[in-house]
């Protein structure tokens, strides 16, 4: 399946490095074949520890299809940006959303999710159900 029709998905953390890593890990648990557009919104624009508007829009953007958008974030404050953004209206493309659920294992459902074609409520459903995932 060509990546034009799929749910693009964002990972938003305070490291640029945490932001990579986990799109790398979720496009490669994705399985073979086409994967979802996903792209890291990590750190400040100077390579610091934060969040910035600037990076998550131009991310939801780079990965926009259409389909919607899918927002994962780390931890609070980029909760809160990300929220900032949806409420101001004008700076995420249409149908994206923030999805609640953990960082890492949310990211690897969503992106497994979008690359089989799932819509944008399926993957945010997928990413949701990590919170269930039990490790013992």
């Amino acid at each position: 399946m060509s990546d034009d029709k799929l749910v693009g998905i964002v990972l938003v953390s305070h490291s640029g490095a945490v932001a990579e890593s986990v799109a790398a890990l979720a496009t490669g648990l994705a399985g073979g074949g086409a994967t979802a557009p996903v792209a890291p919104a990590g750190g400040t624009e100077d390579g610091g520890l934060g969040t910035s508007s600037e990076l998550i829009a131009q991310a939801a953007a780079k990965v926009d299809r259409g389909a919607g958008v899918a927002i994962l974030t780390d931890l609070g404050s980029a909760v809160l940006t990300v929220k900032t953004l949806l409420a101001d209206g004008d700076e995420l493309p249409d149908g994206a959303r923030l999805v609640d659920a953990p960082f890492v294992e949310g990211a690897v459902a969503a992106m497994v999710a979008a690359s089989a074609g799932a819509d944008v409520d399926a993957v945010e459903a997928a990413a949701a159900e990590a919170y269930s995932y039990r490790k013992v």
